[in-house]
């Protein structure tokens, strides 16, 4: 993947962290973007904050988030808000989408796909803080809101 310098001379790199394995009918092992293949997967790619100086928030709205339920296995249907505040990284949005798509097959509970989605965020980009927010369609009258949360601890 060929990579334009912007104005400032800075090249970004992108880091790839593979959190886990995409599984299900028509899942494809992971490719490195750019190759042409949209397919979902488990590798979140960052890059380097282009104004670590800076405190700033990111905020990433998902409106089209799917996984199965884990007792029914019919779809869960969620739309989803990231924000966080960078530290050293940020997080690559289409490899975002395409880890957020490699839920599509997975069962999993609510609570559980949240925290996970949260945990591996961290991992990949160890962030001054994060918030996940999952709001889940109703079903039998209830819309789960899921929030999940982390900061660095002061000492890191």
């Amino acid at each position: 993947m060929t990579i334009q310098n912007n104005s400032n001379g800075h090249e970004p790199k992108l880091e790839t962290t593979i959190v886990g394995e995409a599984t299900g009918p028509g899942v494809l092992p992971p490719s490195k973007l750019g190759e042409g293949k949209t397919v979902p997967t488990k590798q979140l790619d960052s890059f380097e904050n282009p104004a670590p100086d800076l405190d700033y928030t990111i905020v990433l709205d998902i409106p089209e988030f799917t996984c199965l339920c884990p007792i029914s296995g019919q779809p869960d249907f969620a739309r989803f808000t990231i924000e966080y505040r960078p530290d050293r990284k940020c997080v690559e949005t289409k490899s975002l989408k395409l880890y957020m798509w490699s839920f599509r097959n997975e069962g999993a509970f609510h609570e559980a796909v949240t925290n996970s989605i949260l945990r591996d965020l961290v991992k990949v980009m160890e962030p001054k803080w994060i918030k996940i927010t999952g709001i889940f369609n109703a079903r039998g009258g209830i819309t789960p809101t899921i929030i999940s949360q982390w900061e660095k601890p002061q000492n890191a």
